[in-house]
């Protein structure tokens, strides 16, 4: 994730942290976001680690996705001192790791929500591979796969990205943590590689996951509303909202790269870019610490029966809509079964008299 492109020389590399308004506003809401993260987020993986015994396919998925955001809800302390300070002080080998662990849960995220959706659509549109396909042990081969693909699809975050001396609008002199484009091509490269593969194709997934489910729900008279069901589209919608404008900017800067220095078209897109990242940046930061918010929303229910265990129902009970629908069905054809049965022996009881 690219919280702050600078230098004088490259329009691109304008710095941020000297716009007052954008500095203050990223500050506050990084701020905030920490606040709330990085105990929201601890506080479910508590949940699930101490309060459930038997995790569900969901559970594992979500307690994944709660340590990548809190993790990355730790990180913002050090985006905060920056934009503070206005000038970097934690070095260049800090510069690199922290962007680059950034983009790592940045890809994180969006995966595992993605994975969720898929197991959603297996579980609904193919019930009988579902057992197969979304065993505990395919599903943590899959996650920790997803780890190490995302750890190496990080890395250009890691490469093209540098501690720089730069001046202000008053000639003061400062370091800045600036992204380091040679050439044009690096920029298209970088941000257009975070926006469709960290965006475009995961809600492709993702979208094509929930038509084909309500498309099978629509075909079945099993219209019960499933809790995890709505729980999983509310993680996606949060997800979706809060970093669209980041990877809207990120292909305004693709778009500004295609024009001729001078230019302007690419002064205005530049402009346009450098003055939104900060605050798109920060805006993108608030879906890892709005997920505890939706939780308890979601566990609203619980709370005055369990306490602080509420957290560990509501991922129960989303384990349980699946586990209740097969035991429905299996109760009702089990009746069915026994009662065509019935009817069959009173028929042959009939023709014997």
């Amino acid at each position: 994730m690219d919280e702050t492109p600078f230098n004088n020389t490259n329009p691109e590399d304008e710095s941020v942290v000297s716009n007052d308004f954008s500095t203050t506003l990223g500050a506050l809401i990084l701020g905030l976001v920490f606040l709330l993260g990085v105990p929201g987020n601890l506080f479910i993986v508590w949940s699930i680690l101490a309060r459930i015994r038997r995790r569900s396919v969901t559970t594992l998925l979500i307690l994944n996705l709660a340590c990548a955001d809190g993790f990355l809800m730790a990180l913002t302390i050090f985006f905060v001192v920056y934009l503070a300070k206005q000038t970097w002080v934690f070095g260049n080998a800090m510069c690199k790791g922290l962007f680059y662990l950034c983009n790592a849960n940045m890809y994180a995220s969006i995966f595992l929500i993605t994975l969720m959706s898929v197991h959603r659509l297996v579980a609904v549109v193919f019930p009988r591979k579902a057992r197969v396909l979304t065993s505990k042990k395919v599903v943590r081969r899959v996650i920790l796969g997803m780890w190490v693909l995302v750890l190496l699809i990080s890395i250009p975050s890691l490469v093209f990205r540098d501690v720089d001396i730069d001046k202000n609008e008053y000639n003061k002199t400062r370091l800045v943590c600036a992204p380091k484009h040679t050439l044009p091509r690096h920029v298209r490269f970088q941000y257009a590689l975070e926006t469709v593969s960290g965006f475009i194709l995961p809600y492709t997934v993702i979208i094509t996951s929930y038509v084909l489910i309500l498309r099978r729900l629509r075909q079945t008279k099993f219209r019960r509303a499933v809790r995890s069901e709505k729980l999983i589209l509310a993680i996606v919608v949060m997800f979706g909202l809060f970093w669209l404008p980041y990877h809207v900017i990120n292909m305004i800067q693709v778009a500004a790269e295609w024009y001729e220095d001078g230019s302007d078209r690419k002064e205005t897109l530049d402009y346009i870019a450098n003055s939104s990242r900060a605050v798109t940046s920060a805006l993108a930061f608030i879906s890892s610490c709005a997920n505890p918010v939706l939780y308890t929303f979601a566990g609203k229910s619980y709370i005055r029966q369990n306490g602080f265990a509420f957290m560990a129902r509501l991922f129960e009970g989303t384990s349980l809509d699946q586990t209740e629908t097969k035991k429905s069905r299996a109760g009702k054809e089990g009746t069915s079964t026994f009662e065509s049965s019935n009817s069959a022996a009173m028929a042959a009881l009939q023709n014997g008299k």
